[in-house]
């Protein structure tokens, strides 16, 4: 069931939401060569609860951290550990919070030092794809339209669309319906109403869209061994269009 937020429950998710952008933001001031994703999941849970918020993703399902960190060919769900980045890397961090019972969730993808023109690219259109995903979350258009935008921006450029993974509702829980494929075609799925809350997350690989689960039960990566890059927002659906509350 789509659930349609009073003002009170939008007023909660949007303060989630800013706690999110925040944590990311802080996120990126600690990220160079030489610090492990373990220290980057420490020092991110830490601001997260001197703010007021909840990490949102640890013990979800058991996982065991505060962010996803996920390291070139990781494509999603990389459990911070004893890796320390290096020059040229780049990693995806994904993280929630959690504000007074309701969720937050974004992504982005990060250099680390100086990045090759292919991985500057990657990310590039990646965000790409998730702007023309989000211009067209919309009242009167279908969740089909969102799908169709973010894959049309990456086909076109060369690369390819994660088909396992989705973007999703949030709301009171970390992932509601509906579901937010980000291939398919357009004017078919959910329609979009005002007070909607969804997570739109484009995940792009450089090669091919196959990936695994590693023996772990939770990193994701692409068969091929090639980069991939994530970006994510959180979205309310107005009545003229739509407010992106994770910025």
């Amino acid at each position: 069931m789509i659930i349609i937020k009073s003002e009170r429950e939008i007023k909660l998710i949007r303060e989630a939401c800013r706690l999110t952008a925040l944590a990311l933001d802080y996120v990126e001031s600690l990220i160079k060569p030489g610090i492990t994703t373990g220290e980057l999941d420490r020092l991110t849970e830490e601001f997260i609860r001197k703010n007021n918020g909840l990490p949102a993703f640890k013990g979800y399902h058991g996982y065991p951290a505060s962010i996803c960190a996920s390291v070139n060919d990781v494509v999603i769900h990389g459990i911070p550990g004893d890796l320390m980045l290096k020059e040229g890397d780049i990693i995806g961090v994904d993280l929630g919070v959690i504000y007074r019972g309701y969720y937050g969730d974004s992504a982005r993808t990060f250099p680390v030092g100086e990045v090759s023109e292919n991985a500057k690219r990657l990310m590039e259109i990646t965000k790409r794809a998730l702007m023309e995903g989000i211009k067209k979350a919309v009242p009167g258009n279908r969740v089909g339209d969102i799908s169709n935008a973010v894959q049309t921006v990456a086909e076109s450029a060369g690369y390819s669309v994660v088909r396992e993974f989705v973007g999703h509702g949030v709301g009171k829980k970390l992932h509601e319906e509906p579901a937010i494929p980000n291939f398919g075609r357009p004017g078919i799925g959910p329609e979009l109403k005002p007070n909607m809350t969804i997570a739109i997350e484009p995940m792009i690989n450089e090669g091919d869209w196959h990936v695994k689960v590693l023996e772990d039960g939770w990193t994701v990566v692409t068969v091929d061994g090639s980069l991939s890059a994530h970006f994510e927002h959180t979205i309310l659906i107005t009545e003229e269009g739509n407010e992106i509350l994770t910025l």
